[in-house]
């Protein structure tokens, strides 16, 4: 693979992102782009700088703003483009769920390659609760696997504690499935907005606690929760809108020594008819909530 300088130096930069100060959260605030899939890496670039953040928390996933088919040459491609406009790729979001899969080894690879040293793994789902203990099994196994690529490539995978079916919605039993995992190679991408789902009162921070020693990366969203005619659900709103306790949250992370991404999520709709329009309302939307962060991380 053929690296121009630019892109060495966007490497030389994630590679320094990743060793930052445990307390320099707001310089590690990346932006989730999977509500960004309709723009070019240009018209990214150019949103994250005026942002101020340090880079994308790319989607290399179907649908995201890299496809894992065409890695190889897209995921340089993206690397080169938002190193012009001084950013680096502090994360990738994928499906990676097995070492043994060739297209996920290609995505990891190629990753490498590029300094990109952190990405979320995909989901490992409980088929029959009945047999959940099969299940931590197998996740270990797969994470075991996982763990050996990223010792050879120097990657940090984190398992995201997404509510519902998935393995880690209760953090118990991800960190079960973490046993005997090497946790430089593997452990948890925290979200607060899930955690605050499935355990609401006290279970949230409990959790993070218990997990806070494999803590390496962090997903930022917030929920409401609605009736509606199909019972119950969850909604995603602007920070500060829903039901995570933030000021707890933060003085906890702030609190927690950690040196990867913090990755901001704008789950709800921005809205706009038009591109143009898509454009301006992702831009206001990242624009408030990064503010709202800053302000409770202390650093605005």
């Amino acid at each position: 693979m053929d690296l121009s300088r630019r892109t060495m130096l966007a490497m030389a930069g994630a590679a320094s992102a990743a060793s930052a100060a445990p307390s320099d959260l707001a310089s590690r605030v990346c932006l989730f782009t999977d509500h960004l899939a309709a723009f070019s890496y240009e018209e990214v670039g150019r949103m994250l700088k005026d942002l101020g953040v340090t880079g994308p928390d790319l989607t290399v996933r179907k649908g995201g703003l890299v496809q894992p088919a065409s890695v190889a040459s897209d995921l340089p491609r993206a690397v080169e483009t938002f190193s012009r406009y001084s950013l680096t790729v502090p994360m990738m979001t994928t499906t990676v769920l097995s070492a043994d899969d060739p297209v996920s080894r290609s995505v990891l690879e190629t990753a490498s390659k590029l300094g990109i040293r952190y990405y979320k793994l995909g989901y490992y789902h409980y088929d029959d609760l009945a047999r959940w203990r099969e299940t931590i099994d197998s996740t270990r196994a797969a994470l075991q696997g996982l763990a050996k690529l990223g010792a050879r490539l120097n990657l940090r995978a984190g398992m995201h504690n997404h509510a519902g079916d998935s393995v880690g919605c209760s953090l118990w039993d991800s960190w079960e499935a973490m046993q005997g995992v090497d946790p430089n190679r593997v452990g948890f991408f925290f979200d607060p907005s899930h955690a605050t789902i499935e355990g609401g009162k006290t279970g949230w921070t409990l959790n993070f606690r218990r997990i806070a020693p494999k803590l390496l990366m962090v997903a930022i969203k917030d929920f409401v929760w609605e009736k509606t005619n199909q019972g119950w659900r969850t909604r995603w709103v602007p920070l500060g809108e829903g039901l995570v306790n933030w000021p707890a949250f933060c003085a906890l992370l702030k609190s927690t020594p950690f040196a990867g991404p913090i990755s901001l999520h704008i789950e709800y709709d921005p809205g706009g008819k038009t591109k143009t329009e898509r454009y301006d309302r992702s831009y206001e939307a990242a624009a408030r909530d990064l503010q709202f962060l800053k302000r409770h991380l202390g650093t605005d």
